[in-house]
């Protein structure tokens, strides 16, 4: 569903205006003082259980990485083969992402490796239900970060992202940023920033 914080309200597609970008672009958003960056893709690392590698995943969101709860290969990927089935520590919360190979996966996009975030992404929802991962939602209604972000909990969802990379950049697992097209969701009344959030999500955390 499209969730608008500022409204407190689920919208349907016809209450929201995409806004096109090229690149780094900074938006006004309301109820922050200062602008957010938005068109950019992050890169950072995962370490791998019991072993002294690392995975590179890439996200236009830092702060829904306090979701992850997987990281998808393609099966004929050949730098992750050795990978599929084993477990990467978050850095931030007491969680391991199962690795897993599925076809959906484009290796020539990114990293080839893609971060798994069920509650809060409409295209990981499918994987995230097709390859059985938990759905963890780390937003409050009013757009601050819940329980399940750890650390994080209380901020406001975009402080949050400069403050992911903040701490990811602490531990050495920040790589770097890129321009990165895309369209932003806008609710059309308030001009807040849309959250895509998976209702199966929201019935889980409520049971």
């Amino acid at each position: 569903m499209n969730w608008c914080s500022q409204l407190n309200t689920a919208l349907s597609n016809l209450e929201v205006d995409n806004k096109e970008l090229t690149g780094r672009t900074l938006l006004d958003v309301p109820g922050y003082e200062r602008k957010v960056e938005f068109g950019v893709i992050t890169h950072f690392k995962y370490a791998i259980e019991g072993t002294d590698e690392m995975i590179e995943v890439a996200t236009t969101r830092p702060e829904t990485m306090l979701g992850d709860t997987g990281i998808a290969v393609h099966p004929s990927d050949e730098r992750y083969k050795h990978l599929v089935g084993k477990k990467a520590k978050h850095p931030f919360v007491d969680r391991l992402l199962p690795i897993f190979a599925d076809e959906y996966v484009d290796p020539e996009f990114g990293t080839g490796a893609v971060k798994i975030t069920p509650a809060h992404d409409p295209n990981d929802f499918n994987l995230g239900t097709k390859h059985k991962l938990e759905f963890i939602t780390v937003l409050n209604d009013d757009g601050t970060m819940n329980s399940n972000a750890g650390q994080f909990e209380g901020q406001k969802r975009f402080d949050t992202r400069y403050s992911v990379v903040e701490e990811l950049t602490k531990l050495g697992l920040f790589v770097k940023k890129e321009d990165n097209p895309m369209k932003v969701p806008l609710c059309s009344k308030s001009k807040d920033v849309i959250e895509p959030l998976n209702e199966a999500s929201m019935v889980d955390e409520d049971a």
